[in-house]
């Protein structure tokens, strides 16, 4: 697609950046980066994610620049994180050393450990709280003490110590789900390269985890509802922390009780089960087996990281016949920072081009006219 250059306007531009700002600046009041946090994780969590950027605070500063719009906070981090220099790698995560903080799973209901259902909203009535329309700061830390106390004094068989077995171990022991070699290959970086199709799985993950939230649900929702053969089960979502740490000895036979640790990030691990099969497969069942759909998120958001097991999956099989399984149309699509900026820069002035369409038309209809009379 070609454009053409337009000057022009500049003081107007200038104009309505500060009447933006009249507009953040005419509530008189200020928000906290710290209130900012405490009051919208959800949000930050999703911003941090898309930008593929860890850092909480900054995610509340650009949440808070952007006036609540997650899609214009994500460009906005990503433009920051695009400044930093990568001085080193961590070390690679085992999902089981997991500090948990929440594990269910919706394949068995007895499992290893137990379910924990920890903080979630899944089982809640979706109905509006008015009481929290005069909630002070007082009232918060009184709730806060309160439930502090109840948790307190429960029961030692209701506690844990955060780490807990993979639920799906079970259907490996059995052979029902093939077991895999870990593979060493140093991953593929989508945000130092562009993609190239068909892409390595590392790739495919790494753009579903920082796609946008939405886009990646719709996406799986379709595959689920019939654009794809994908109904998964859910064999295991566990949230909680995970220790980052960085090798002291960049050689392969370096301790890695040697690493320096960094800190902890909050993830989100799901293990979906698809019932697939075989070429071999018979009315009698002979041929069916399992498969594994993964997804792996920042933070808390549990939804996406279950859309992104329907996806990995369905970008595995690749059957052209649906469009859920089609790697650039998915790992295209669901990129926000690439929709929001080629759908906004609609808005911008096509002066030229629109006159050329204009032109082509005009000159059509001229013809057409003019072969009507002769």
């Amino acid at each position: 697609m070609g454009y053409v250059a337009v000057r022009g306007g500049g003081r107007a531009i200038e104009e309505s950046l500060r009447l933006f700002e009249l507009e953040r600046a005419s509530s008189g009041a200020s928000v906290a980066l710290d209130r900012v946090q405490a009051c919208f994780p959800d949000a930050i969590d999703q911003v941090m994610g898309e930008s593929s950027l860890y850092a909480p605070r900054l995610a509340a500063l650009a949440f808070k620049q952007a006036r609540g719009s997650v899609e214009e906070a994500v460009f906005l981090l990503r433009a920051f994180r695009s400044t930093l220099e990568r001085t080193s790698e961590t070390c690679v995560v085992d999902m089981e050393d997991m500090q948990v903080k929440r594990r269910i799973s919706a394949a068995f209901k007895d499992v290893p450990g137990g379910q924990v259902l920890g903080a979630t909203r899944d089982y809640s009535h979706r109905l509006i709280d008015f009481s929290l329309a005069d909630e002070t700061d007082g009232d918060v830390r009184d709730a806060a003490a309160r439930l502090r106390k109840h948790f307190a004094e429960a029961p030692d068989d209701a506690r844990f110590d955060g780490h807990l077995p993979k639920v799906l171990d079970y259907l490996r022991d059995q052979g029902l789900i093939p077991s895999c070699e870990n593979d060493d290959t140093p991953p593929a970086d989508v945000t130092m390269a562009s993609l190239e199709f068909p892409c390595v799985r590392s790739a495919r993950l790494q753009t579903l985890a920082r796609g946008m939230t939405q886009a990646v649900e719709a996406f799986g929702y379709a595959a689920i509802r019939g654009y794809g053969p994908a109904h998964p089960t859910v064999g295991e979502l566990r949230s909680g922390t995970v220790e980052l740490c960085v090798a002291a000895d960049a050689s392969d036979d370096a301790d890695p009780l040697d690493a320096f640790y960094l800190g902890d990030m909050r993830v989100c691990e799901v293990e979906s089960v698809f019932e697939v099969e075989s070429d071999a497969a018979d009315a009698s069942g002979a041929g069916l087996s399992f498969d594994i759909g993964y997804g792996l998120v920042m933070g808390d958001t549990e939804t996406k990281a279950v859309a992104m097991s329907v996806l990995d999956h369905c970008l595995e099989l690749g059957d052209p016949r649906y469009p859920t399984q089609d790697e650039e149309f998915v790992l295209y699509h669901v990129d926000g920072v690439e929709a929001q900026g080629f759908i906004s820069h609609l808005k911008l002035p096509h002066y030229v081009t629109f006159q050329s369409k204009l032109d082509t038309v005009r000159t059509a209809r001229e013809r057409q006219a003019h072969a009507a009379s002769v």
